[in-house]
């Protein structure tokens, strides 16, 4: 329940002169990243999770009779850190808490004022602040924290990174080649958000991002193919994406034949009503979709892919970027799996306008 719902004088908007309320539409653009930016964590975390589980099964399935940790299902949880306990921190917590969801005791926080967390640490989190000790343990880091408080929170961690830890950047005022110099680290995912004019302002209406992706409405316009609302990410991210999980089958020591069985059930699972009984036209990942074709021609069958840096496939043209541009039935599956995570079912009718004209940015 809002309080201040029928209290007009204390609302943001009533300190405003008429000739100031033209920038009101700012309001909108900073609720439309935040859901945006917590929408896309919670699909690339609920991807994460996903890609874990299979990856246990197919091990389990290898050596059914090895009681080993790594067949464990509570060890290989994913495990999730947040350094930052501002807004943005703590709405992101409790979206990855609800939504992937992620237990309670696999997302941790550290920040410079963990006293300010009560209500999530009711809610089992724990809150600190070390933050080179949460980035020892924790499978992916997200940086939620000031431009002005990066280059110290690096100072702190740069020793501390496993090379498979995965760090998603939402410090927009840094770029990837700073942040990798900053933290000695590849493994690096930053999703880059573009405002533009002339879209209609649908965010207003919801102030906690839990609840704004719980509406159809809003959950579409997130989608990444999708400029509703006026903000739209860099689909470069989305490359960075596959690669990441392709990471972590590397290191696993995956061969690379089932590293793309492996892919294809992860990201193609989701079907189109157009696809039917036949799933023949449907795309399919090959190994020349992400390495070049001579590495392909002699990279033996079981073989592991090699370990790809994260900053370089956000910053240049990969073997997969022109599948991504050009490929409309790789753009629908995907899109009806980013619904499909959120519990939403697209028919053909609904499914959203995509623009070619920002997937090449």
């Amino acid at each position: 329940m809002d309080l201040l719902e029928d209290l007009k004088t204390l609302t943001f908007e009533y300190g405003l002169e008429e000739e100031e309320r033209c920038w009101l539409y700012l309001q909108g653009r900073y609720l439309g990243r935040m859901i945006k930016a917590c929408a896309h964590a919670t699909f690339f975390c609920k991807l994460l999770k996903n890609l874990r589980k299979l990856l246990r099964e197919k091990e389990t399935s290898r050596y059914p009779f090895v009681g080993s940790a790594a067949s464990d299902p509570d060890e290989d949880e994913l495990k999730v850190g947040i350094i930052g306990g501002g807004h943005l921190g703590k709405q992101l917590a409790r979206v990855l808490l609800r939504l992937v969801p992620i237990p309670a005791e696999r997302l941790r926080i550290s920040t410079r004022r963990p006293e300010t967390l009560d209500e999530l640490r009711k809610l089992g989190i724990q809150c600190f602040y070390h933050n080179s000790l949460l980035v020892t343990w924790a499978n992916v880091i997200f940086l939620c924290c000031l431009p002005s408080q990066l280059p110290n929170i690096c100072t702190e961690t740069h020793t501390s990174f496993g090379k498979g830890c995965i760090v998603y950047s939402f410090v927009a005022a840094v770029p990837i080649p700073r942040l990798k110099r900053l933290l000695n680290h590849t493994n690096i995912l930053r999703p880059q958000y573009k405002c533009v004019e002339g879209f209609a302002n649908i965010w207003t209406g919801n102030k906690e991002v839990t609840a704004a992706l719980q509406d159809p409405v809003i959950l579409q316009a997130t989608c990444p193919y999708n400029p509703a609302g006026g903000v739209i990410l860099n689909i470069k991210w989305l490359e960075g994406v596959f690669y990441a999980a392709l990471n972590i089958c590397t290191e696993k020591a995956l061969p690379q034949s089932q590293v793309l069985q492996l892919l294809n059930d992860l990201f193609l699972s989701v079907h189109l009503e157009d696809c039917g009984e036949d799933r023949a036209s449907c795309p399919k990942f090959h190994l020349q979709d992400f390495v070049s074709n001579v590495f392909s021609e002699n990279l033996p069958e079981r073989r592991p892919l090699p370990w790809f840096d994260l900053t370089t496939v956000q910053l240049r043209d990969t073997p997969i970027s022109q599948h991504f541009l050009t490929s409309t039935a790789l753009q629908d599956h995907f899109t009806y799996l980013y619904c499909d995570s959120f519990g939403i079912s697209l028919t053909k009718e609904q499914k959203p306008v995509i623009s070619t004209s920002f997937l090449s940015q």
